[in-house]
């Protein structure tokens, strides 16, 4: 009996249990309906926004259009990114989270209530542009706050997994959105889709924000922001300290770098393929859609357990045994592409999507916010991720689909840019050492750190 009364947790163990329960669940919500919202916009551009917003007469140069303002979101990205991460350095994550979701709400239901082309003609396509721009710049506040809000508070040698759990967001924003849009393709004929079928999907992410922001203004301001505001460290210009000093510009160059292959390779299988499959391919839309959204969960499953996989082998070498990888399946997933038979891309989506990029994306949050010091750590992580996402993330539908006409629908050309991206963020990964890192994740990581002298948020010795 003595014995098993000492292994119960105490009512602080509990408390504490629950706090960061509280913690994962606000970070994950946020940003799963922030993905939502974003991606949702992905999958209209592929399948709807070129015939209603963009009627050119040509079905490619309609998507190109489109795809071009999806591109858009991506530019904004990093104006939210440094408007947002000053003020969440300044100010702390929590409150700076609750705003950047509901600017994300409002822009994503307004394009749900927009009126076509056909309907006011050239404003049409220009109120499109104006609510992408307010979704991205949204965005480029969300994803570093809430993979803060995460870290922050997760216990030591278990920053890895707790790191992992925010990125799930991506993978359930993507099925969400997705499987939202194959059901209603599936209720609906084809006219009632485009008529109307389309903006249920977006005007439901009123509902899905109201339960985010709720949940998000119940959790604490993370431990290591509280601890800038008790030392009075906090900077005055985050991003001005951030590029000051030249270790954290070589951090920041490397992180833009590293962060260039998984970009391409998101937006690559979940973005672009979606149309590839359903205008080259020619495979039925519902299905194509189903199979991205399995492919998605799968992925938001195997998240944690690269998070797993960085508490035990650190950030920087499971980040990096995940672009290779990517890099190695560029090619053979195009070539089985070419049967052309849904179970095969289904397949394909699943390896390629659901396991390969789960296994580095995990790592990815955990990896660009050790890069930084808590005073910068928000500014930093944004500037890192949302500016390498122009060229990363945003472009890549739109040169996917002009490698493929340039190449007359062969994706060989599209395959070589691909692995060049992962060559390339290879590279940059291996030249970050874990003594660059503020924080250690993988138990090798954590000994050499703690022999290590700390530093100051300029990089200087602290003792």
């Amino acid at each position: 009996m003595p014995e098993t009364s000492r292994t119960l947790p105490t009512p602080d163990e509990r408390s504490e249990r629950r706090r960061l329960r509280t913690v994962v669940l606000a970070s994950l919500l946020g940003t799963t309906m922030e993905w939502y919202d974003f991606f949702l916009y992905s999958t209209a551009a592929g399948l709807v926004f070129g015939k209603l917003f963009f009627p050119t007469g040509n079905d490619t140069v309609g998507t190109i259009l489109s795809f071009a303002t999806f591109a858009v979101g991506f530019v904004a990205r990093p104006i939210g990114g440094l408007l947002f991460g000053h003020i969440g350095d300044r100010i702390g994550r929590r409150r700076t989270l609750a705003v950047t979701m509901g600017l994300m709400g409002a822009s994503t239901a307004l394009i749900g209530l927009l009126p076509t082309y056909d309907q006011v003609g050239v404003w049409a396509p220009v109120l499109l542009l104006v609510l992408r721009v307010a979704q991205g710049v949204a965005l480029g506040g969300e994803w570093a706050g809430a993979v803060l809000l995460s870290i922050e508070h997760g216990p030591d040698g278990r920053k890895g997994r707790y790191g992992s759990f925010p990125q799930m967001g991506l993978a359930l924003g993507l099925a969400l959105g997705t499987g939202l849009f194959a059901l209603l393709s599936d209720l609906l004929s084809d006219a009632a889709f485009l008529r109307y079928g389309w903006r249920l999907a977006f005007l439901i992410s009123l509902v899905l924000v109201a339960v985010g922001i709720a949940v998000r203004l119940k959790v604490d301001e993370t431990p290591a922001f509280r601890d800038v505001e008790r030392r009075q460290t906090a900077s005055r210009v985050p991003l001005a300290t951030l590029l000051r000093d030249a270790g954290t510009r070589r951090l920041t160059l490397l992180g833009m770098l590293a962060r260039w292959g998984e970009g391409a390779a998101f937006n690559t299988w979940g973005v672009f393929a979606i149309s590839y499959a359903t205008s080259e391919l020619k495979l039925p839309r519902t299905p194509v859609l189903l199979a991205v959204t399995f492919a998605a969960l799968l992925m938001a499953v195997l998240i944690p357990v690269s998070g797993s996989l960085v508490d035990r082998h650190g950030a920087r070498r499971t980040y990096m045994v995940g672009l290779v990888l990517f890099g190695l399946s560029v090619f053979p997933a195009f070539g089985l592409f070419q049967a052309a038979g849904i179970w095969v891309f289904a397949v394909v989506m699943a390896v390629t999507l659901g396991v390969v990029h789960a296994y580095f994306y995990g790592a990815q949050g955990t990896l660009f916010a050790a890069l930084f010091p808590a005073e910068v750590r928000y500014t930093g992580m944004s500037f890192v991720y949302q500016m390498s996402g122009i060229y990363a993330s945003g472009i890549t539908p739109l040169l996917m689909t002009t490698f493929l006409a340039a190449g007359h629908g062969a994706p060989w050309i599209a395959c070589g840019y691909l692995a060049l991206t992962a060559v390339v963020s290879v590279l940059a990964t291996s030249r970050i050492r874990s003594s660059d890192m503020h924080f250690a994740a993988g138990a090798a990581e954590r000994a050499q750190l703690a022999l290590s002298v700390p530093r100051t948020a300029s990089g200087s010795v602290a003792r």
